[in-house]
Parts: C-alpha cells; sequence; structure tokens
C-alpha cells in the first residue's frame, strides 16, 4: 500500500508544471506556450491546439497582448526547393469537430517586439484569443525551456481544463 501511494505521489509530481487547457463554449484551447528566446531576438513564437468541439466551423481571428509592438497569426511553409518563408496569416480557420495545432514550423502566433526583453524559463505571457464565433479567451502562455521539449512537445492530453 505504502509503495502504491509513493507511486502515485511522484506520478503527479511527474506532471508538467506548465499543463494548463481553458475552454469558451464548444472551443478548447490547450497549453498555450512559448519557448525561451536569447536576449537579442525581436520576436517569440507562441504555441498550442485549439479543439472545436460544435457541429459548425469557427475561426480564430486574433491574438493580443499587452506590452508587445504587435501580436500575429502566422504561418511557416516550405516550397518545393526547401525555402522556409513564414508570412502572416488572416485567421485560423477551425473545422467543427477537429484540433488545429500551432506548433514549430507551421501555424504559430508571433509575438513582437521584443525590445531587449526576452522569454524567459517561467515567465507567463497573458494573452486573449478572439474567436468568430465563440468570442474572447483570457489564456496565459508559459514560456518554457526549447531543451526540455520532448518528441512530440504539443501532446497536452494529460492537462486539466479551466473555464
Amino acid at each position: 500500500m505504502k509503495n502504491l501511494f509513493t507511486a502515485a505521489l511522484v506520478a503527479c509530481f511527474a506532471l508538467p508544471a506548465a499543463a494548463h487547457d481553458y475552454k469558451l463554449g464548444d472551443i478548447v484551447v490547450t497549453h498555450p506556450m512559448a519557448f525561451e528566446t536569447p536576449k537579442s531576438a525581436q520576436v517569440g513564437g507562441g504555441y498550442l491546439s485549439i479543439t472545436n468541439t460544435a457541429e459548425t466551423a469557427d475561426r480564430l481571428l486574433s491574438v493580443s497582448a499587452d506590452g508587445f509592438d504587435d501580436v500575429t497569426l502566422h504561418e511557416s511553409t516550405t516550397d518545393d526547393m526547401g525555402v522556409a518563408r513564414m508570412q502572416p496569416v488572416e485567421g485560423i480557420d477551425l473545422p467543427a469537430g477537429e484540433t488545429v495545432m500551432l506548433k514549430p514550423g507551421g501555424l504559430h502566433v508571433m509575438f513582437m517586439g521584443l525590445n531587449g526583453d526576452p522569454f524567459e524559463i517561467g515567465e507567463k505571457i497573458p494573452a486573449t484569443l478572439t474567436f468568430e464565433k465563440a468570442g474572447t479567451l483570457d489564456v496565459t502562455f508559459n514560456v518554457e525551456s526549447r531543451r526540455a521539449a520532448h518528441g512530440d512537445e504539443m501532446d497536452h492530453s494529460h492537462h486539466d481544463m479551466k473555464d
């Protein structure tokens, strides 16, 4: 019995402290996060997943956060010649019953104008997501270590949900 208790206690502490999910109606936002940036960085990326459990599509229109020159939605693509490009997008479609991942190398949030204030591990970045149908949702992007990221850094199926 004591070993079972110890195992359960260890399992609880093994979960990342950064785990956090949010819900707004039929929209579930899973683990908003960003990686730490070098001191010279002028931009930082934000990542999360959005699940639309509704029977109708929605759209992420924008992300806003105080203290930045601009916060925009971006997409990274690689052409057939292997050239990577990053460009802003007007919004992100959220098909009914599907999950859309914002992750490195694809769709993501760009926090612009760090101006000598890099993202540091443990920092929290309050932001507001605006959806076409669901409305607005306040979330917090946790800054995490790029070195600690493993395999699928966006696998957050074990996280708790906050309304």
